[in-house]
């Protein structure tokens, strides 16, 4: 696993109270990743969400092209302590995504190229929180910041908003994805410093 971690340097939070706790600000656009990354063509792009019941929604990149799209203007904060400001994103919401999905369930797991997972309650993709984004800066999402698309969820720490990721599955209960397995915190709110599964 290759952790590059460049950056962490610049205002601290007492200077701007746009930081949260134990945060430092970042004008670069660190890249931290859980293995290597992988170069998908938007060819082999789909995204697909599968309720509880199995039932399943997809888009390839043609047809999800063709949804809304939406501007996003938003700070992101990284569980690693740097927070990067006023980041522009275009995306789809995943408000317009979950439009025809026929669900009770209150949990999901986002799914990425390459095995990657995280868990994210239902809520928090919904009502204008969330987007799969495909636009950074105006540009196309290099791959290493998780192009063709990312999800995009920024009132959580970063690693909830899944670089490459293809799908997202309903449950009932809450599952633990892969970094809140190795300790990472089930929720993630920088606000509250909730890093690790320790943090109240």
């Amino acid at each position: 696993m290759g952790i590059i971690t460049p950056g962490f340097f610049g205002k601290k939070r007492e200077e701007d109270p746009k930081l949260p706790p134990g945060q430092y600000e970042t004008k670069d656009f660190p890249v931290l990743s859980a293995g290597p990354t992988p170069n998908i063509h938007q060819g082999e792009w789909s995204f697909t969400i599968t309720n509880e019941s199995g039932e399943k929604t997809s888009w390839t990149w043609d047809e999800f092209m063709k949804l809304p799209v939406e501007t996003v203007d938003t700070d992101i904060h990284c569980v690693t302590r740097w927070s990067k400001f006023d980041t522009t994103w275009r995306g789809v919401s995943l408000d317009t995504l979950f439009e025809n999905v026929e669900t009770s369930a209150g949990y999901t797991m986002a799914h990425s190229f390459g095995g990657y997972t995280t868990n994210v309650p239902l809520e928090d993709l919904l009502d204008g929180k969330a987007w799969v984004a495909f636009e950074f800066g105006g540009e196309p999402l290099d791959p290493e910041h998780g192009g063709p698309a990312r999800l995009l969820v920024p009132h959580l720490y970063f690693w909830k908003s899944a670089k490459w990721v293809n799908g997202i599955t309903l449950h009932d209960t809450e599952e633990l994805g892969f970094w809140e397995v190795n300790g990472y915190h089930a929720y993630g709110d920088p606000w509250k410093e909730e890093r690790y599964y320790y943090d109240s």
